[in-house]
């Protein structure tokens, strides 16, 4: 199984930095402290809580030197889970503190995808993420440098953070752009609020894909929806069940969604903060819900369908997981 081509859509930049990477940033600094100021515990006390452990991430990523050296490690892990296509996110006006503008943030992020893009033969894509604390003008800045740089590998639109604390409503301008200028567009939702966040943000937004949405799963008419209108949760068990989403990973909802048919993939979110890597979570799903092969490979080409990227590159490495997932002597998928 840890050989096997897989498919991630939701992963985040800035909360995914290896203990390699953090060394060499902060030199001395030991698995200890690492552990201590960039990964969450098992359990936090909720989703705000969770993501106070970025903070001191994005702290280190105010060059474009670390802007590319965090991009080239995350390359590194997605090698080592046998990735072939990723979505990475991040949220660029995050790392202006030392006089970066927005446009050079973003382009030193595109400049190393495109290195290692072409040095590793993975293809990833680039997610713009506004934040729900943010005003609207900051929205609208984020999604405008969507069209600075059209053709490159930035693709797409994402909304992130306290969905609880924030409202939406600001960040429909930003949205409403990328729609008209003919971008792809995803939102964090169903994860920090319940169904009525999903509603919300599916009304308002007009998403194709929702980041986690697992708290769909309360609501019946709403999973009838996402069926309908084939919408595709970006689910990310470890990560929810440290937000205290569910208690433990055998009472994630993911496989009672699988089950109904909802259109679903499965990541790492922040593999930093979750300690986490693909294999992982893979592992977890097989213990808790008995899932097999035919399982995950549905998974991921769900997500490869959902996938912001071209038919082209969709067609492409849909023969590649075809190929390599094809049935094998042992079903195991840790073997």
């Amino acid at each position: 199984m840890q050989f096997l081509p897989k498919v991630e859509l939701h992963l985040h930049l800035d909360c995914s930095l290896s203990y390699k990477a953090v060394r060499e940033l902060r030199p001395g600094t030991t698995e200890e402290q690492f552990r201590s100021l960039f990964v969450a515990p098992a359990k936090c006390s909720n989703l705000a809580d969770y993501l106070t452990r970025a903070t001191n991430a994005v702290a280190l990523m105010q060059s474009e030197d670390v802007l590319k050296l965090v991009v080239a490690d995350v390359f590194d892990q997605l090698a080592a889970d046998h990735v072939i296509y990723a979505e990475v996110r991040f949220a660029p006006l995050l790392h202006l503190d030392r006089g970066l503008t927005p446009e050079r943030v973003v382009a030193a992020v595109n400049e190393e995808v495109e290195k290692q893009i072409r040095a590793s033969g993975i293809e990833v894509r680039v997610i713009l993420c506004t934040l729900r604390h943010y005003t609207r003008e900051q929205s609208l800045q984020t999604a405008s440098l969507l069209e600075a740089f059209n053709g490159t590998k930035v693709v797409a639109l994402d909304i992130a953070g306290d969905e609880i604390a924030h409202p939406l409503a600001p960040h429909k301008a930003a949205y409403d752009y990328a729609h008209d200028h003919g971008f792809f567009v995803t939102a964090h939702a169903g994860e920090g609020a319940g169904p009525e966040s999903v509603w919300e943000t599916l009304r308002l937004l007009k998403p194709s894909r929702v980041g986690h949405g697992v708290r769909s799963s309360e609501d019946p008419k709403l999973v009838q929806w996402l069926k309908q209108e084939n919408i595709h949760l970006e689910v990310c068990p470890t990560s929810n069940v440290q937000t205290s989403i569910c208690g433990t990973i055998k009472d994630h909802p993911v496989d009672r969604l699988y089950r109904e048919g909802v259109s679903l993939g499965i990541n790492t979110d922040c593999r930093m903060i979750s300690d986490t890597n693909l294999m992982r979570e893979y592992r977890q799903l097989e213990e808790a819900f008995s899932w097999g092969r035919d399982d995950l490979l549905k998974c991921n080409r769900e997500a490869l369908r959902a996938a912001f990227v071209s038919a082209e590159v969709k067609q492409r490495l849909e023969s590649r997981l075809t190929q390599a997932w094809s049935p094998v002597a042992s079903p195991s998928l840790t073997g």
